[in-house]
C-alpha cells in the first residue's frame, strides 16, 4: 500500500479536518505545549492489523496543518508486527512518541481508521480460513464506504481476500439492469463485444439456468452466477464446463460465513461477499498515552 498518494493525503486530511484537529481546546488548555508522550497502540480483542501506515501519514498531515507542531515524531513496531499480521488480545501494535497535544489531536481518527481497517481485514480472514483447501478465491465488491473504497479494499487484502472491481471503469460486468435496459443478454453482449477496449474481459450476471445457456450461446467470457444455492451453482458449473468452457466462474449473493464452503465445494473459481466491506464489526483498539520523562 502506497500511503503517500494524493488519495490518501485528501482521505486522511478529511479525517483530520472533520475532527478540527488542530482546534482541540480541551487539550490546548490542559496540556503544556512542549511536553511529549509516548502512546502505545494496543489490540484489546484478537484480530488482523490492517492501516499500520496511516499513522506517520496522519502525524505529517497534522504537522502541515498546523506548523507550530510540527516537531520531530517516531513510530515504532515490532519488525515482525505489518499489516495482514494477526495479533492477539493484549498485544502491542506500535508505539508513537511525539508532542503529546499532536498526540492527543490525531488519538481518535487514528483509531478510528485502524479499527474500520482492521474489523474488515479481520472478517475477510474467516471467509478465506472457511474456504481454506479449495481452489475459490474471496473477492470484495464495491458495497465501500463512499470516499474510503481504497482502503476498505486494502484491508480486505491484508485478510487474504482479493480485491474485484476498483470502480466503474475497472472491467466489464454486466448486471440484470443492464440486461433489461439493454434489451436482453444477447443484445447486450453483442454491443459488449463491438464496443469494448481491446484486452477487456466480458462478465456478465446469470440468474437462471436459461439464462446461463444464453449467456454461454452468445460469447460470455465470465459468468457471475447471483443468488443460487450451492446446489444450483454446482449444476451451472457442470453445464458450463461441459459445454469445454475454461472461463473464470464467480458465485455471489447470500453468501456467509456458515455456507461459504458448501459455495466452494462446487467448483467456482471466485466467491463475492459484500459483508467484507459493508458489514465488518470495527476492532477494539486502545491508545495508552504516558508523559515522557527526561
Amino acid at each position: 500500500m502506497e500511503w503517500k498518494t494524493k488519495r490518501i493525503e485528501a482521505i486522511l486530511e478529511q479525517a483530520l479536518l472533520e475532527d478540527r484537529a488542530t482546534s482541540d481546546v480541551t487539550t490546548a488548555i490542559t496540556i503544556d505545549p512542549l511536553l511529549r508522550a509516548s502512546a502505545t497502540v494496543i489490540a484489546k480483542q484478537d484480530c488482523i492489523i490492517s492501516g499500520l501506515g496511516s499513522i506517520p501519514r496522519f502525524l505529517e498531515i497534522y504537522g502541515r496543518l498546523d506548523k507550530r507542531n510540527s516537531g520531530r515524531y517516531e513510530v515504532i513496531s515490532h519488525p515482525e508486527m505489518f499489516d495482514g499480521v494477526r495479533v492477539k488480545k493484549g498485544q502491542a501494535v506500535a508505539v508513537i512518541r511525539h508532542n503529546a497535544r499532536v498526540i492527543l489531536a490525531c488519538e481518535r481518527v487514528i483509531l478510528n481508521l485502524m479499527q474500520r481497517m482492521s474489523g474488515i481485514a479481520t472478517l475477510t480472514r474467516q471467509y478465506v480460513d472457511a474456504i481454506k483447501g479449495t481452489n475459490a478465491k474471496v473477492l470484495d465488491t464495491r458495497k465501500t464506504v463512499p470516499g474510503l473504497r481504497v482502503l476498505d479494499k486494502y484491508a480486505v487484502c491484508c485478510g487474504g481476500g482479493e480485491n474485484h472491481r476498483l470502480d466503474l471503469s475497472d472491467g466489464i460486468l454486466i448486471k440484470n439492469n443492464h440486461i433489461s435496459l439493454g434489451g436482453g443478454i444477447e443484445k447486450v453482449l453483442a454491443r459488449a463485444h463491438e464496443l469494448r477496449s481491446e484486452g477487456q474481459i466480458i462478465e456478465i450476471e446469470v440468474r437462471t439456468f436459461d439464462e446461463l445457456r444464453t449467456a454461454l450461446d452468445n460469447g460470455a467470457e465470465s459468468l457471475l452466477l447471483d443468488n443460487m444455492s450451492p446446489s444450483e451453482v454446482k449444476k451451472a458449473v457442470g453445464i458450463i464446463r461441459n459445454k469445454g468452457k475454461k472461463i473464470p466462474i464467480e458465485a455471489s449473493g447470500g453468501i456467509v460465513l456458515d455456507n461459504i464452503r458448501k459455495y466452494a465445494l462446487t467448483g467456482v473459481d471466485y466467491i463475492s461477499v459484500g459483508a467484507l466491506t459493508h458489514s465488518a464489526a470495527a476492532v477494539d483498539l486502545s491508545m495508552r498515552i504516558t508523559a515522557e520523562i527526561y
